[in-house]
């Protein structure tokens, strides 16, 4: 195992994500009657909220990605770096990572995976957003 290798660690929660039935019901509830500071949507599907520094994701599931329960998101430099040392280190991901918001001057990307117990966690990272020239 190289130093850099060995020197990684997951350390900073960036996101949790609590499943929703309903989208704008949900968004009107923790934005209205919680007062929670209310970031940015994917309209009909996903709604983001400031909690203190933590952002908080309601998300209608879909797909492969119907979990149960919270989903916590670890905050990465690199999602490719981190990937790849937790895959070296026997961790098998769902998928791979994948741009899936553009935050305006950074992209949002995440790759997701499952513990000793079969909770799925994922890595996250806001990465600069390429300059066109």
């Amino acid at each position: 195992m190289s130093v850099s290798t060995a020197e990684f660690g997951l350390s900073a929660i960036g996101q949790t994500a609590v499943p929703v039935q309903d989208i704008e019901r949900a968004t009107a509830f923790y934005r209205d009657t919680l007062g929670l500071r209310f970031l940015f949507e994917v309209p009909g599907r996903m709604s983001f909220f400031d909690c203190d520094g933590v952002r908080l994701m309601l998300s209608v599931p879909e797909g492969t990605h119907n979990y149960p329960g919270t989903i916590l998101y670890f905050r990465v430099d690199s999602i490719e770096r981190a990937h790849r040392i937790l895959r070296e280190r026997g961790v098998e991901f769902l998928d791979s990572p994948h741009r899936v918001a553009d935050l305006g001057t950074r992209e949002l990307w995440l790759t997701f995976f499952r513990d000793c117990e079969q909770t799925v966690l994922a890595l996250m990272s806001e990465v600069p957003k390429p300059v066109v020239a």
